[in-house]
């Protein structure tokens, strides 16, 4: 069975950083991608960061230079290093698992159930 299980979401401050985890199993891929979502109620879900089973890496246009993602291959787990965040990060930050590397929802078929960011003074 497929688990996707992310953690590390809260309440922080503008200006302030939080790191996301995400730890995936029961997979049938051997070599994969792994990508960072977040939707806001209401609004279409949107490509935050994207790395390669080769390490490549994506990001989306609204976190280039602020987020960070990157992995743990033998832990089968991926992180989100979020820095100055703004109000406008404040979202469900959902983790993804494909085979391609992309930031569209579409190029993922497992995951998670989410974790909350909120990012208010």
């Amino acid at each position: 069975q497929v688990q996707v299980v992310e953690s590390g979401g809260g309440s922080v401050e503008p200006g302030g950083s939080l790191i996301l985890s995400c730890v995936a199993s029961g997979h049938p891929y051997s070599t994969y991608s792994m990508a960072w979502f977040r939707q806001v109620l209401g609004k279409e879900r949107e490509g935050v960061a994207a790395i390669a089973n080769d390490g490549r890496r994506a990001y989306g246009d609204s976190v280039k230079g602020r987020f960070t993602v990157s992995k743990d291959d033998a832990e089968s787990t991926l992180y989100l290093q979020m820095n100055n965040l703004t109000p406008e990060d404040t979202a469900m930050y959902y983790c993804a698992i494909g085979f391609f590397l992309s930031l569209a929802p579409t190029s993922y078929n497992y995951w998670g159930e989410g974790t909350q960011v909120t990012v208010s003074s």
